[in-house]
Order: C-alpha cells, then sequence, then structure tokens
C-alpha cells in the first residue's frame, strides 16, 4: 500500500490528509475534525448517534466494516443478451436473479462488453428492488411503471429486465445531463419498452391515476455509500438529512397523483437516517390513504448494513395507495402517423426484424420505433412532457437509405442480415475510441462492428477508409488499459 502526503492549510475546516492507495480506491484520514477516525475513514459522530435506537444496528461491527474500507464489486446480467463471460464468478447476489459478485473488480471501462449492454455494474443492496417488487406487483401483466429519480439507470434497467414485452416504463430524471446518461444506458438494455423523460416530478400530476407502480430512489443525504464514495462524508450533516428529507416528501408529494387506486410505490434511499426511510414511511401514511405492504416480513421497509450483508447501505419499503384517485388521461392528440407508408416500411425491412409488428413516428427527422399498443401512451407523453428517448430511435432516412441510429445497433430487433464484423479486443478498444483501424476482409457499406457476436455500434466501410459511427460523446477518453 501506497502512502502519500498532502500538506493543506491547518484549519478545522481543510485539516491535514493522509492519502491510503488501497489499489481500488483512494480514503481520506482527517485530523482533529470531531469524526469518528476509522482506518482510512472518518464517520460522523453525530450519524453515530443517531443510529443507536435504529433497528439492525450494532456500532461495533459497523464502525470495523468501515474501517476495512473496502466495497465488494458486483454486477448485473442483461437477461436479453446473455454471456458466458462470468460463468467463472460463482457467488450469486441471494436476492438478485441476475446478480454476481466479482472476485476481481476489472477495468469496466476498457470491456466491451459493458459497452454492449450486456451486464450493467451496480452496488448489490440496491439489486432488492428485485425482490420488493416480485413480492408486491403481478410482474405477469402488462403495467405502466414510473421510474420517477431514474438516473443513473441501475433500476430502471432492472425493473425493464422483470418487466413483460407490452409492459412500458417511463424513467424521468430532472437533471438533463443526468437524463442523458439514464437513456444512454437504457439504449444498451436493447428493448423497445422503456421511454425517457426529463422534467420535473410535479409534472407527473397531470397524469391523474395513471401508473401502476411507481419507483422513487429518492435523492439522500448518502451515507449508506460512504465506502465507495468518501467524498460524500465531508458533505453529510444532520442538517443535510433535514433538507433531503424536505425534498423527499416534495417529490412524494408531487408524484402521489399519478398512481393509480391500488397501485403500488416503491421508496428507497442509500442512506442511513430514520429520518429519511422510516420516519417518511410515517409520514406518508399520515398524510396520504394508503398501506404498507410486507417485503421478507417487515412492514416499515428492510434496512442493509454492510456489516451485515454484502452490500452498502440501503433502504427500501412498499405502500398501496387506497384512495379514489379518478383515472383521468389528458388529451394525446390525434393518432401517430407514418405508420402505413409502403416506401418507409420497405426501408425499414431490411433494418428490423418483423418490422410489421411494430410501428414508428417521425420527429425532427428521426425515426422512433414502437410497440402498437404503446402508441396511445407514447403520444400522451410526447404532448405533455419534454422526451429524452422513446422507443427504439431508428435515424434518418436519406432518400431510400436510413442512415442508421445507434440505438439501432444496440436494440434487440435488428435485422439478421445486417452484415456484422467481429472485431478482436484490440480492435474493438480502438472503435470504441474513435481512433484508426483495419479489417481483413472489410464489406463495403454499413456495418455493424461487434465484440463477442455483441453490437457495439456502426461503421461505414468505404474504399479507402472506414467511417466511425461510433457517438463521440460516448467514446473511451483514456488511454490507458
Amino acid at each position: 500500500m501506497e502512502i502519500y502526503e498532502e500538506f493543506l492549510k491547518f484549519s478545522v475546516k481543510n485539516p491535514p490528509i493522509l492519502y491510503l492507495d488501497t489499489g481500488n480506491h483512494s480514503c481520506k484520514w482527517h485530523i482533529n475534525t470531531g469524526f469518528s477516525v476509522i482506518l482510512g475513514m472518518k464517520i460522523p459522530q453525530a450519524l453515530i448517534e443517531s443510529l443507536q435506537n435504529v433497528t439492525g444496528f450494532c456500532e461495533k461491527t459497523f464502525i470495523e466494516v468501515h474501517e476495512q474500507a473496502l466495497s465488494p464489486t458486483s454486477i448485473r446480467l442483461n437477461p436479453f443478451k446473455p454471456t458466458q463471460q462470468w460463468e467463472n464468478e460463482t457467488e450469486r447476489v441471494s436476492w438478485s436473479s441476475l446478480g454476481l459478485y466479482l472476485k476481481n473488480r476489472p477495468k469496466f471501462t476498457f470491456d466491451p462488453l459493458l459497452h454492449a449492454g450486456t451486464y450493467y455494474v451496480q452496488e448489490a443492496s440496491s439489486m432488492f428492488l428485485e425482490t420488493a417488487l416480485k413480492q408486491t406487483v403481478d410482474l405477469s401483466k402488462d403495467l405502466k411503471i414510473l421510474d420517477l429519480c431514474a438516473a443513473p439507470g441501475g433500476k430502471s434497467t432492472l425493473i425493464n429486465s422483470l418487466i413483460s414485452e407490452k409492459s412500458i416504463l417511463i424513467s424521468n430524471e430532472f437533471i438533463k445531463t443526468r437524463a442523458n446518461i439514464l437513456a444512454d444506458n437504457l439504449s444498451r438494455w436493447g428493448t423497445m419498452n422503456t421511454v425517457v423523460t426529463n422534467n420535473d416530478p410535479k409534472d407527473f400530476a397531470r397524469l391523474s391515476g395513471f401508473f401502476d407502480v411507481v419507483v422513487i430512489d429518492a435523492p439522500c443525504s448518502g451515507s449508506g455509500l460512504f465506502r465507495k464514495d468518501p467524498e460524500a462524508i465531508n458533505e453529510w450533516s444532520l442538517d443535510n438529512v433535514a433538507l433531503c428529507a424536505l425534498r423527499q416528501k416534495r417529490i412524494i408529494s408531487d408524484a402521489w397523483a399519478c398512481l393509480k387506486d391500488g397501485g403500488i410505490l416503491i421508496y428507497s434511499t442509500c442512506s442511513y437516517s430514520q429520518a429519511e426511510n422510516e420516519d417518511i414511511v410515517d409520514w406518508i401514511l399520515q398524510e396520504f390513504p394508503t398501506k404498507t405492504l410486507p417485503i421478507n416480513s417487515e412492514t416499515k421497509g428492510i434496512r442493509f448494513y454492510p456489516d451485515q450483508t454484502k452490500g452498502e447501505g440501503f433502504f427500501i419499503a412498499a405502500l398501496q395507495k387506497n384512495g379514489h384517485e379518478k383515472e383521468v388521461f389528458v388529451r394525446s392528440g390525434k393518432p401517430i402517423k407514418n405508420n402505413n407508408r409502403r416506401t418507409e416500411r420497405e426501408i425499414f425491412r431490411n433494418w428490423i426484424t418483423d418490422i410489421d409488428q411494430y410501428i414508428w413516428f417521425e420527429k425532427n427527422d428521426d425515426y422512433f420505433l414502437i410497440q402498437p399498443e404503446h402508441e396511445h401512451i407514447i403520444k400522451l407523453l410526447q404532448n405533455n412532457f419534454y422526451l429524452r428517448k422513446a422507443g427504439i430511435r431508428m435515424g434518418k432516412l436519406a432518400g431510400k437509405d436510413l442512415v442508421p441510429d445507434h440505438e439501432l445497433a444496440l436494440s434487440l430487433y435488428l435485422n439478421t442480415k445486417i452484415n456484422r464484423v467481429e472485431l478482436s479486443l484490440e480492435n474493438a478498444i480502438k472503435y470504441l475510441r474513435k481512433d484508426d483501424f483495419t479489417l481483413a476482409e472489410p464489406q463495403k457499406g454499413w456495418s455493424l462492428m461487434c465484440y463477442q457476436n455483441y453490437a457495439l455500434g456502426w461503421a461505414k466501410i468505404l474504399p479507402n477508409r472506414i467511417n466511425n459511427y461510433y457517438p463521440k460523446e460516448l467514446r473511451i477518453l483514456s488511454s490507458v488499459t
């Protein structure tokens, strides 16, 4: 372990810092700050004191596990893109059908299969959402689900893995840059039954009684992720906890009307603080006609502590709405057009398997492929929200040809006749960096660049060069492998 010192000005706010390089991440040891100092990590004493009477808290083991400062690495597989890459990783996340613990943390950035969407790097405790949904929701039904605070996309891709093809998931993120990341991660998952919106939670009150399930993984003080993000410790305070609790109540209040009568609210945080967890559940019960639903026999919610489970701090609860909310649909406008134009259909037939099963719409010269059952929902959302993503963006038409979009490359609906080019690991990394590379026997025209048979994106092969169409905003910037 390398140890080196960085001296800052001597003050309570900026004390000397000792950096400990553990090989996985750096920890900071602050001196004389009024915190409980643990090897490489400081836990706010106010947090320790606030947890003394909280169910399941054990101060000794809680401190010890943070002293280790090592967090397990876990991933969740994409059931739509099965791979044998992790067949030697035998330790499963017990509460997730697709979750795995890894023996070592690889350099994920340089794994083409991550960019292809075959798995998602997700903290194990948060995968318990799967259990919560399976125990409270009939996932065999065709559902309308809202993931209200969805970025970066871990819980949305999890939900998408569980629901039926005819169900639809609306994933919302208020911050535009985070909404873009959310859309990218859902695009990698490859399915058609997702929509990404970029709206304030209060906007969803327009859809009274619309959703069967609303998932709120609320912004919180983040104490449950201290091991993964030591910097979060510097931002933690009881005042911040109180501020987060107020924000959480506002978000729930804003979204309550859009949940149908009998619908399920899943509420979660990555905080240890009771004020953001059980107290919020109590507040919901007082303010709204609802009841809690048991998850693993617990009715007020389940807590995850890193000293008791192999994962980080997490809280999750389920409630069922018992009100008499009328289902009021705002006008969705005219039906989506362009679905029966023969010329378009024949162009798309070259790119999409079973094109006759689907419909599409055009916006700003882009064409989006959707399920016919979702047409009225997409139109409703299109007229009332800002849509960052809807279905599969196929691309733009240029005469009688399609200029394919990156979303189409990663989708599950591509025609098998499309030319595919299998890349070596070296060339796959070059492609993802947008560096120059060569092919042994290139076939002219649009080609799908693949690694281990999974699509990475498009390239157009010309007589004297290869035009790389991998999105520049997604390219690998690091040169260290």
